[in-house]
């Protein structure tokens, strides 16, 4: 019997799909790979690629072997009551998405070193005024979240010659890192990143951490850029740091609720770089290979690398 793949990410495009089909079946003419809702008998499916499936869906398949989720951070999977938790999740480490988030972090964290909205506003005033910044090595940049996305960031923020620092559960041992851990050193952290960087894992620890009471542990003037998970941001707090001045500018990239709504008041606040969960996204070129990979592995009875930890949460 032949091994059965089933695709089931319900926002992707017909060409995506067959786009994954075409890469799965180049390692194996033989796997029978399935587009949801098209799942055939239930009891045939071995692996299942997800990305935001029905709520439930997951716990439909009795003899599944896996699942391979395609995304870097697995909170939206795991708030499925449904989901079989004896069944092995991969989560997804792929160059390609990992690249993208550095570009991304790297981009606006470059915009507010170099002081680019303050520019922007003095365009748009007809204001022809030179604004000094410092050398990156005088530039303090805080990293959350010392994974594999942080630690790529960090890397490459080093490499530019800023002064940067990570805060994470357990320390990292990082060339040029000044490391930060547990809640104990959150606030000597905080009190020192000018450019604060949210690339956590979504869990019960860290939900609502970029708070009141954090935002007022950073430098006044601070800017902050979240990556990672809405659920981070407590958005009245955020805009309470704005508004008064605290907090000179957010660039914020994922939300508590998606599509953010019309009326919500980040799409109009003027210290507020809005973007529409854009900062790194799954390509399949680059992560069909991680996912062969994991198979591959699965297929020859070994575990495959970046499994979740449930009790963790990523």
């Amino acid at each position: 019997m032949s091994t059965v793949v089933l695709f089931n990410s319900p926002r992707d495009d017909e060409a995506e799909v067959a786009a994954w089909r075409g890469y799965i079946n180049a390692y194996d003419p033989t796997i029978d790979f399935r587009n949801w809702p098209e799942t055939g008998r239930v009891e045939e499916i071995d692996y299942v690629l997800a990305w935001l499936p029905k709520p439930g869906d997951l716990a439909r398949y009795p003899n599944l072997k896996a699942i391979f989720w395609l995304g870097a951070g697995v909170d939206h999977l795991l708030k499925d009551a449904a989901l079989p938790r004896q069944v092995p999740i991969v989560r997804l480490v792929d160059d390609g998405l990992t690249a993208g988030m550095t570009e991304y972090v790297l981009l606006h964290a470059l915009r507010y070193h170099r002081r680019l909205p303050e520019l922007e506003a003095q365009q748009r005033e007809g204001l022809w005024r030179k604004l000094v910044y410092p050398l990156a090595k005088d530039r303090r940049i805080g990293i959350m979240g010392m994974g594999v996305l942080g630690t790529d960031v960090a890397n490459r923020l080093i490499g530019l010659g800023f002064d940067v620092a990570g805060w994470s559960r357990a320390p990292k041992q990082l060339a040029g890192l000044a490391s930060f851990r547990g809640e104990d050193q959150l606030a000597p952290f905080l009190n020192r990143s000018e450019i604060l960087v949210c690339l956590l894992p979504l869990t019960p620890a860290t939900a609502g951490i970029i708070n009141a009471r954090t935002l007022a542990a950073l430098p006044k003037g601070a800017t902050v850029i979240n990556a990672a998970r809405g659920g981070h941001v407590v958005d009245a707090d955020l805009i309470a740091a704005l508004d008064r001045g605290h907090i000179a500018h957010a660039t914020l990239d994922v939300f508590t609720i998606e599509p953010l709504p019309v009326e919500h008041p980040f799409w109009r606040h003027p210290r507020i770089t809005l973007t529409p969960h854009v900062a790194s996204v799954t390509i399949s070129e680059t992560a069909s290979r991680v996912v062969i990979e994991g198979l591959k592995a699965m297929r020859a009875g070994r575990q495959p690398a970046n499994i979740v930890d449930l009790a963790k949460g990523y």
